[in-house]
């Protein structure tokens, strides 16, 4: 089956804060299609040749789903998913089903409130493999870097700084786990995956989509620094993007005007979370610590920061 070229609906800003809810939504609940799978944010239900994906409010850290959810983030993170659907669409196809709109609405009526966190999306093969790119020095690439000097195999010049801009952006993919951490593996190793035509279509793809949100994101005052994509493929081995792309949850963003090399920089991300949870001493078992509704709140507004300087620019 061809990838179908079709239009991609984004809402503006504005309309977008208007849906928010005033409660985290952390589970869906009364849908009657089969549900298929959890994973820290999304449920996935069958719709027979397809599938629904819909993202709650759930918030993870240190890949541990944490007890208090942040109001709307599961919409924020489609809608921010489905604007780079649609500018990213030329390089890649993706999963989103033509007409979304019609099928959310009218053939699954959904509520308002799903029809804004959820996408009807085809039911692909997904590959075993997490695709990182990285653009600059940061987090556990930071940390793989002051070890050896090296990420994922790639040799880096000596004298980088934490947030340093790498020479070229890198691909370092991991392998791909429901529970517990990915683990990253060499360029070698996902050849060995995939296959050496497919891993070499993997790697040329997520370069070119870094360049792209890189680009895209600079627009908005935005530095993105790393980010994952996840791709699948139809039963003509055609290479979809799946899952979300770009958003804070798998991507890095930083503010250009207070970018300093050489220490860690202000984020669009849930960095904060992580700084919170952080200071708690948590031992990053289960069970989480709560959220205070000031750290929610902060993180709420750097999600829909990010989403407002993409739609509106900077």
């Amino acid at each position: 089956m061809e990838p179908n070229r079709h239009p991609i609906t984004v809402m503006n800003f504005d309309q977008i804060v208007s849906t928010l809810p005033a409660a985290a939504v952390q589970n869906v609940h009364g849908l009657p299609h089969p549900h298929i799978g959890s994973g820290k944010v999304r449920e996935i239900f069958d719709l027979g040749d397809n599938l629904l994906i819909v993202a709650t409010d759930r918030l993870s850290a240190f890949d541990v789903i944490l007890p208090t959810g942040i109001p709307g983030k599961g919409i924020i993170l489609t809608q921010m998913s489905r604007f780079w659907f649609k500018e990213t669409e030329e390089v890649v196809p993706n999963h989103l089903l033509p007409n979304q709109e019609a099928i959310l609405a009218q053939d699954l009526q959904l509520n308002e409130d799903l029809q804004l966190r959820s996408m009807a999306v085809r039911k692909l093969r997904p590959l075993p493999v997490e695709c990182v790119v990285r653009g600059y020095l940061a987090g556990s690439g930071w940390t793989a870097y002051q070890k050896t000097g090296e990420i994922c195999g790639h040799h880096l010049p000596a004298g980088l700084l934490e947030s340093s801009q790498l020479p070229t952006p890198i691909f370092t993919p991991t392998t791909k786990t429901n529970e517990g951490h990915d683990e990253p593996i060499s360029e070698k190793q996902c050849a060995a995956l995939l296959g050496p035509d497919l891993f070499a279509e993997v790697r040329r793809v997520s370069l070119a989509l870094y360049e792209l949100g890189h680009r895209r994101s600079r627009q908005g005052g935005m530095i993105l620094a790393d980010t994952k994509f996840e791709f699948g493929l139809d039963q003509d081995d055609t290479l979809y993007l799946i899952d979300e792309v770009l958003t804070p949850d798998s991507s890095r963003y930083w503010p250009t005007d207070q970018y300093r090399p050489g220490q860690s920089q202000p984020s669009f991300d849930k960095q904060y979370v992580r700084d919170f949870l952080l200071a708690c001493q948590w031992d990053q078992t289960p069970p989480a610590p709560p959220l205070s509704e000031a750290v929610l709140e902060e993180t709420r507004q750097r999600y829909l920061e990010a989403l407002r300087r993409l739609v509106q620019g900077d």
